[in-house]
């Protein structure tokens, strides 16, 4: 089974989330573990979104929070980095819906109020 990806920015009681784990104990395994999770939650996810120039700026996030092997802080402020932008990006997409929510809403009550005006 597959969870969805939202469940990769669910912090736990201390208020980190599972990747921090991860970023913290590196190994070659949590290495590739953190490049899956990193792909479903945050690059496959702008990319289906068409928002290209956040894509490519979470991509050089990404490769550079994997490629710091050796300094645990340098990774951990990478990473931290590219979850500000992730969450940035989620606040300009919740306004933007909010936004086509009201402009849809606008846009129904004007059909129904010239509707009513017909008659």
């Amino acid at each position: 089974h597959k969870f969805p990806s939202y469940v990769l920015g669910w912090k736990d009681a201390s208020g980190k989330l599972a990747m921090d784990y991860l970023v913290i104990n590196w190994t070659q395994n949590n290495k590739i573990l953190l490049k899956m999770a990193l792909q479903s939650w945050m690059l496959s996810r702008l990319t289906s979104l068409g928002a290209t120039s956040w894509m490519e700026a979470m991509q050089s996030k990404v490769q550079a929070t994997l490629a710091e092997d050796d300094r645990v802080l340098l990774r951990e402020l990478v990473f931290r980095e590219a979850c500000s932008i992730m969450k940035q990006f989620e606040n300009v997409e919740a306004t933007s819906i909010l936004e086509m929510a009201l402009w849809k809403r606008e846009v129904e009550s004007g059909i129904n109020g010239a509707k009513r005006q017909a008659l």
